[in-house]
């Protein structure tokens, strides 16, 4: 029997898109010799304070004014990576669990918690800061990724738009949709893929019997990176490629790093019930700070006073958040109905009317309350 007609031969060739065998790492290799100093110095600043906001943060939720906080100790490096691998005119497409992303990208840490504590649909302004809304559903915002970037290049921004998820949004709908429409399009948008072991309890071989999560690119039509995620320059250097391939019409990429999140998924999980202390700790020697302290103190690049500063400077940072986190919000009830729709529809603004009546009789006998003897 003859085979099938030439038609079925694939668009590309498959062997370029495979990501390597094993996580490419830069720190404690002879690429490391070659790094810019200015590069490791700022990766190890923003590393330092992420690692302090996270402790922060972590500690507002046990202190009542958070109402959740997923931590990403120990996923620094990716979270400041994919901030620093853009330029002002991109965007930012972060999960719920990438608020130090934001951050890095300099957003106030106070609007990037807003949404955890649960005051406004968001913290800050989208447009402003080139910074998708935290997503708390699994995967939605790689969709709206791929269509911002494919709209962009239609009309004719050097716009590339970077989307974050963890191993959990690898196994939604979405994630399918947003890759296989990037690739069809060849839409300049970056997958970045944080895989840090668990889909809260679920580990990652319950999840796919994939080679590895970067090896589910090749199937859309993009290549797939496989890079150490604690590795900050490796991070830094693989993303920064990736977003120039894109900017210069190359395509999408998908990005998976291996990392793993030191803490619970929230506030709200007893993570000791599906994973052993001693996994914790082995993952504990690989710390993202520790591993390019280590090359920074190697090159001479890590003085004392330097440290100090950095320090320092973390705590400030977080001294301000806290203070700012415990003023209790002056809120007001009718924002509920703001910033949704450009034009509110019969609905919304029957039960804005409402509840605007609702607010004026409860002032009205707040008054007559206050007026009595």
């Amino acid at each position: 029997m003859p085979g099938p007609p030439p038609a079925w031969r694939p668009h590309v060739d498959p062997a370029p898109l495979l990501p390597d065998a094993t996580p490419y790492r830069v720190l404690g290799t002879d690429a490391a010799t070659r790094l810019d100093p200015g590069l490791l110095t700022s990766l190890y600043v923003h590393l330092v304070r992420g690692r302090r906001f996270n402790a922060q943060a972590t500690a507002l939720t046990r202190q009542g004014r958070l109402a959740v906080y997923p931590s990403s100790t120990g996923q620094e490096a990716c979270e400041v990576a994919a901030a620093l691998a853009l330029e002002d005119r991109d965007w930012l497409f972060p999960s719920y669990r990438d608020t130090l992303a934001t951050v890095a990208r300099g957003l106030d840490p106070v609007q990037a918690l807003t949404l955890l504590r649960g005051d406004w649909h968001t913290g800050y302004d989208p447009r402003e800061h080139r910074i998708a809304p935290l997503s708390t559903p699994l995967a939605t915002q790689l969709p709206h990724a791929v269509g911002l970037a494919h709209a962009a290049r239609l009309k004719g921004d050097d716009v590339v738009a970077l989307a974050m998820v963890g191993d959990g949004g690898t196994s939604e709908g979405d994630f399918h949709e947003a890759l296989n429409f990037a690739a069809v399009w060849q839409a300049p948008v970056v997958f970045l893929v944080q895989n840090n072991g668990f889909a809260i309890s679920v580990p990652l071989a319950k999840q796919t019997a994939a080679p590895s999560l970067a090896h589910k690119g090749v199937g859309y039509g993009m290549p797939g990176r496989l890079v150490d995620g604690n590795d900050a320059p490796a991070m830094h250097e693989v993303l920064t490629e990736a977003v120039r391939r894109a900017r210069e019409g190359g395509g999408p990429t998908l990005v998976e790093a291996i990392t793993y999140r030191l803490e619970a998924h929230t506030n709200a999980d007893d993570a000791t019930r599906y994973r052993a202390a001693d996994e914790v700790e082995t993952w504990r020697a690989h710390d993202p700070i520790a591993l390019l302290e280590r090359e920074l103190d190697a090159r001479g690049l890590l003085p004392g006073e330097f440290v100090t500063a950095t320090r320092d400077a973390a705590e400030e940072m977080a001294a301000s958040l806290r203070d700012r986190m415990n003023a209790d919000p002056e809120l007001d009830p009718m924002d509920l109905f703001r910033h949704v729709y450009a034009e509110q529809t019969s609905q919304l603004a029957e039960q804005a009317e409402q509840l605007r009546a609702e607010l004026a009789a409860e002032a009205a006998d707040q008054s007559v309350q206050e007026a009595r003897p």
